[in-house]
């Protein structure tokens, strides 16, 4: 059984004129255990998704789904309040931007430690407070954070965006959730400090079976962590399969150009030369093409593509296109 199913889920953003179909007909499903990345190009609503499943968007967002299944509990069938108590308890998200996350009223301290679920603490309520700081300085000093009395005493304005990411995560750690979604969790720190974080991830899913949601918008990157990815475009499903195929065997013309513009793709190219790009750029809400999203941009466009294409299972491997690779490899 699936952790987590979601079949066919839209967003549409309500505006004066007329909705806005943002997110459009994309499914998602994650097993027990499983690291999945999501990947895509900034806008094509990666971390809208996100939000979705756990419940965050503002009322101009209207989401759909044929089937919204959490550990085979059917969401769409219980009210507001009853879904929110479920996803709160079991599902914890790393927002991409720290500073407009964090309460800037509080101290750091005092935020982690409203994170920290009492069932996790036992003895007497005199007992409890120490165990809630102790709880507290375990979990900064896991996500990489030493200076913990420094760092308890602050506010988040008083900190660097990066140690605000680290706090953010140990937040979301805070709950031991059962899957975390990591939105660009990363994306604020330097290149040393990334493949720390990444290592935390990924002991947290070795070691407590955790399942993590990982979106980025850098493929290369996160195919070091993840067994298996999906992949959007401007709100589209494109593709998904394990980490393997989609690095090694695209199917969609989308996913050979984020693979061939990789760094580990172009170590045999000359010295200043440009990287294999897509022309054009990624539609804005206002303007977006009907059918398939990528037309456009796309090598392979035909007349067909005007229509939205259906998606092909190729033994696991999916990919949402009318004229897809596979008859390349």
């Amino acid at each position: 059984m699936n952790l987590l199913d979601i079949r066919n889920l839209s967003i549409e953003l309500e505006t004066t004129n007329q909705n806005i179909l943002a997110v459009d007909r994309v499914s998602l499903s994650m097993k027990e255990g499983e690291v999945r990345g999501l990947v895509g190009e900034s806008g094509s609503g990666k971390s809208l998704l996100a939000q979705a499943i756990i419940g965050v968007l503002e009322d101009k967002w209207h989401v759909h789904a044929d089937r919204f299944h959490w550990r085979g509990i059917d969401l769409l069938r219980l009210d507001i309040e009853e879904r929110k108590n479920i996803l709160c308890r079991d599902i914890a998200m790393i927002f991409q931007e720290p500073m407009a996350s964090l309460d800037p009223t509080t101290t750091i301290g005092e935020q982690l430690a409203e994170a920290i679920d009492s069932k996790q603490l036992s003895g007497f309520f005199w007992q409890k407070q120490q165990q809630r700081k102790e709880a507290v300085i375990r979990l900064l000093h896991k996500v990489g954070i030493k200076k913990h009395i420094q760092c308890m005493k602050s506010y988040p304005h008083q900190l660097t965006e990066a140690i605000c990411q680290r706090v953010m995560i140990a937040i979301a750690l805070a709950s031991r959730p059962v899957l975390l979604i990591a939105d660009e969790p990363t994306a604020a720190m330097e290149s040393t400090n990334q493949g720390q974080i990444f290592r935390l991830l990924a002991s947290l899913n070795q070691l407590k079976n955790m399942s993590i949601l990982l979106i980025s918008h850098d493929l290369e990157n996160i195919t070091h962590w993840t067994n298996t990815i999906t992949v959007m475009y401007s709100g589209q499903f494109v593709e998904a399969g394990t980490t393997e195929q989609i690095f090694n065997k695209p199917l969609h013309p989308y996913t050979k150009a984020l693979v061939d513009s990789s760094p580990k793709a172009n170590l045999q190219l000359p010295s200043k030369s440009r990287l294999m790009t897509l022309p054009g750029s990624i539609p804005i809400l206002q303007h977006l093409p009907i059918g398939c999203r990528l037309g456009p941009r796309c090598p392979r466009a035909q007349r067909a593509c005007v229509e939205a294409p259906k998606v092909q299972n190729f033994h696991g491997h999916k990919v949402s296109c009318h004229f897809s690779l596979k008859d390349t490899y």
